[in-house]
């Protein structure tokens, strides 16, 4: 049993296939959202699929590569047309690499970084928030990272599009947030997902270093991202937030 209630709302999550993504579709799943799960390839999603043909509950798998603007305003639109509204939008799509020092970064990888993390996230949100203004508010949640606030050798990709989706955030809580849509960036912490593999294999920073049986798993953040979808944490809207933050994890029932 889902410790949030959301019946009657309808979110949309991107990069959803795997991971942190795939977690947080089905804890919305359980919590009785309408769950769009956004995907750059249908090929890649039959496990997702499988798992949320097991929640049961209404879902959609939906094509959506957030470097296109026009497969994240499919998503939504769709998202409108199948289930009515669009309450929640979880801007979670990342990549980590190139990692490399910057005078060896590829630059044409360093930019398509860029675009998958920061932009990416701005294409969630430009399409969301005509939908979610119209009907008088929602929640957007920018999945962040600790590498948006401290430099990490060979992540200067990962690290300046993290710090400038930290800024979308407080962007969009300043415009949007009198209108009724919440905005936060959610730091997950250290999770045992693919990327953790590829940052292990590359042996660059501490973060490498890390061993798996230390690693978080997924569903500690997707519950705590399930929970700000709620009303019990509309004061903390427009704020970076630590999944390890031990008030956070009260208040959302963590443990």
């Amino acid at each position: 049993m889902a410790p949030y209630d959301l019946s009657g709302k309808v979110a949309l999550v991107t990069g959803a296939a795997r991971g942190i993504g795939a977690a947080v579709a089905l804890e919305l799943l359980r919590a009785g959202a309408a769950v769009v799960a956004g995907v750059r390839l249908l090929s890649t999603a039959d496990e997702l699929e499988a798992s949320l043909r097991g929640v049961g509950g209404q879902y959609l798998v939906q094509p959506c590569d957030v470097t296109r603007y026009a497969e994240v305003e499919a998503a939504v639109e769709g998202s409108v047309e199948r289930f009515g509204r669009l309450d929640i939008l979880v801007n979670n799509a990342g990549v980590i690499g190139p990692i490399a020092r910057l005078e060896e970064a590829d630059p044409a990888a360093w930019a398509e970084n860029i675009t998958v993390n920061l932009v990416g996230a701005m294409h969630g949100c430009r399409a969301a928030l005509p939908h979610m203004l119209a009907q008088g508010g929602g929640v957007i949640i920018n999945i962040s990272s600790g590498a948006a606030h401290r430099p990490l050798e060979g992540w200067s990709a990962y690290c300046a599009g993290k710090a400038g989706m930290a800024m979308l955030t407080r962007s969009l809580a300043l415009e949007a947030g009198p209108r009724g849509v919440r905005a936060y960036g959610l730091k997950p912490g250290v999770v045992d997902t693919g990327m953790q593999g590829e940052i292990r294999a590359s042996g660059v920073n501490e973060v490498s270093r890390l061993r798996r049986e230390d690693l978080a798993d997924p569903r500690g953040p997707a519950l705590a991202a399930a929970w700000l979808c709620t009303d019990a944490a509309a004061d903390l809207a427009g704020q970076e937030l630590d999944v390890r933050d031990p008030d956070l994890r009260r208040r959302a029932r963590l443990g």
